[in-house]
């Protein structure tokens, strides 16, 4: 790395940018598992006042909000272990560029696994 880009604080705030993108992208994670895992609740409150049949639950709902809850856990570890690592790398003028990201691939192809699997769930139960 050229020891000019190395001293531009532009490229660290730019690090930092993408940590914080990570941190936000792991909160909302664990804001949608918890909705998720109350959404079977909901469901049966709704059933119980609404006049419609009975509903049970499979804990479907709540195994997934549960999953993405320790997903989103996860995703901020990782991205907290991910910004450290490139910091250094950055510092010490060993950071390779055009490398792809481990952690983004592996979130967006977790995310398609559970909208894939909500939505048989959806038409399966529905």
């Amino acid at each position: 790395m050229d020891a000019d880009l190395r001293d531009d604080p532009r490229v660290y705030m730019a690090a930092e940018r993408t940590y914080l993108a990570w941190i936000r992208t792991g909160l909302a994670m664990m804001g949608f598992g918890f909705v998720v895992a109350r959404f079977g609740l909901f469901l049966r409150e709704f059933s119980e006042h609404g006049g419609g049949g009975k509903f049970t639950s499979t804990g479907f709902s709540l195994a997934v909000g549960v999953g993405l809850v320790v997903v989103g856990v996860f995703v901020n570890i990782a991205a907290t272990v991910n910004h450290v690592r490139l910091t250094r790398q950055l510092s010490s003028g060993e950071y390779q560029p055009g490398r792809p990201s481990f952690l983004g691939a592996a979130a967006s192809v977790l995310l398609a696994l559970v909208g894939i699997a909500m939505a048989i769930y959806l038409m399966v139960a529905g």
